[in-house]
């Protein structure tokens, strides 16, 4: 059964590139472009992987990364961000992120986080 994936990520083209890059790699990828649809998407189905922006409209990635890790401790969660700022970096991990990736990256890269991380979660890919 494939791995299912949340993207939440206000940015078109940054949503295009991972969802292209996700699904050739066998995931099945749902895409919230704020942080309301993914507080619905998160309340009503059980996910393998939350990627998350930390800057969204609505709800700030922050709440919905306190909302998961409350409701959803076993969801990994790896922050997507432009912030290069040690101190957000660092919030995120205490908030007890997984993995923090800073934008642009490269699809490759993500995949083999995105990889590592649902396999140290659930054992398999």
């Amino acid at each position: 059964m494939k791995k299912k994936i949340l993207v939440i990520e206000d940015n078109p083209m940054v949503v295009r590139t991972i969802e292209f890059k996700l699904t050739k790699d066998g995931y099945d990828v749902t895409v919230a472009k704020d942080g309301r649809e993914a507080l619905s998407l998160i309340k009503s189905t059980q996910f393998d992987l939350i990627l998350t922006d930390l800057m969204l409209p609505f709800i700030s990635g922050k709440e919905l990364i306190e909302y998961a890790k409350e409701n959803h401790p076993n969801t990994p969660i790896i922050v997507l961000s432009t912030s290069t700022q040690e101190d957000i970096i660092t919030n995120a991990f205490d908030m007890g992120v997984d993995d923090f990736i800073t934008k642009p990256f490269s699809p490759q890269e993500l995949s083999l986080r995105v990889k590592r991380t649902v396999k140290s979660f659930h054992g398999i890919t």
